[in-house]
């Protein structure tokens, strides 16, 4: 008796309950934004959390639903219904189909509210890249974290791609690819992670990707206080003074630096030419200060130094370990 007369008074809805539902259900979208929602091919699995609003009785189902292990969700009046392996569009559907029997053309509208387990990729200078599967709403911040954070030679951008789907990304450096598939955004890490601007920690969409470059670096190695590599930060290119300044000088008794070499590689090559330099008539101001490049290397040996040590430190660099970076 009480399902007939709930259902006689829902067929019976007059035009002004009817305007005041679709009131209510315009406020609610608006209160959404694009990139919140899931696009209608996302595919729906157990634990996602969903909400389930129909515009002419916004009180049927007015809390989020999880969608149990079975992949089921059971709703006032229609029941037990399969969720799991259904697109948002198709669930959509389906509702509307089964509240047809109680409510004359029924407007049902399916948002999920949390994934149950989203692909992120996260490539790089990170710990550890690859694919994160997340859980819930994550920012950039937290997803770099899951993946283990910045490396020591990541560099002063992080890129984000995301599918257009998703909606695109809120920020105003974002532009779209040449495909027309994809928006892309460069993000600065600084700004993100010292959370100097918090409205680039947006949220993360499911397949988004995160590129963290390495950073554009030149070596200095040899005879000096601080051996390793010093980032270029927006820069091209480093001089040799300001290179051999940021490492401290030379050691003065052990070093030789009118034997010093810039180790450089050719294009498309793992092979690096040497190139002699003179830094003791540069420090004098005889020499030209020449500009190192992105990767060079900058040698200044010792009095008995060994070609050998050169060939070391060419692995380690290639390695990616056992190498200080600094950053200014």
């Amino acid at each position: 008796m009480a399902f007939d007369a709930l259902r006689n008074g829902l067929l019976r809805c007059g035009s002004a309950a009817f305007v005041l539902a679709a009131i209510v259900g315009s406020f609610d979208t608006a209160k959404s934004s694009t990139t919140d929602r899931a696009p209608s091919s996302y595919v729906l699995g157990p634990d996602d959390l969903i909400s389930v609003r129909i515009l002419q009785a916004p009180d049927l189902a007015d809390k989020p639903i999880r969608i149990d292990l079975n992949g089921f969700i059971d709703l006032p009046f229609v029941g037990r219904i399969r969720a799991a392996g259904a697109t948002v569009e198709v669930l959509r559907a389906e509702l509307e189909t089964k509240f047809a029997t109680i409510i004359r053309e029924p407007q049902v509208s399916v948002n999920v509210e949390e994934y149950r387990s989203q692909p992120v990729s996260v490539i790089g200078a990170v710990i550890t890249p690859g694919v994160h599967q997340i859980r819930g709403k994550k920012t950039l911040v937290e997803v770099v974290a899951l993946a283990g954070g910045l490396r020591q030679d990541a560099g002063n951008t992080l890129m984000l791609t995301r599918r257009k789907e998703w909606g695109a990304i809120p920020l105003t450096s974002a532009t779209s690819d040449p495909t027309g598939n994809f928006t892309v955004a460069t993000i600065e890490l600084k700004a993100l992670m010292e959370a100097k601007d918090p409205a680039v920690n947006i949220l993360v969409q499911p397949d988004d990707v995160i590129s963290v470059p390495k950073a554009e670096m030149v070596y200095v190695i040899g005879e000096v206080p601080r051996t390793g590599g010093f980032v270029l930060n927006e820069r091209k290119s480093m001089s040799l003074l300001e290179a051999l300044s940021l490492a401290g000088g030379i050691n003065h008794g052990t070093s030789s630096p009118e034997n010093s070499k810039i180790l450089r590689l050719t294009p498309d090559s793992d092979t690096r030419v040497e190139i002699a330099v003179n830094l003791k008539q540069v420090m004098t101001g005889k020499g030209e200060d020449v500009q190192l490049k992105p990767g060079d290397i900058l040698f200044i040996p010792g009095s008995t130094a060994k070609r050998a040590a050169i060939r070391a430190l060419e692995a380690v660099i290639q390695a990616g370990t056992g190498l200080a970076v600094y950053h200014r």
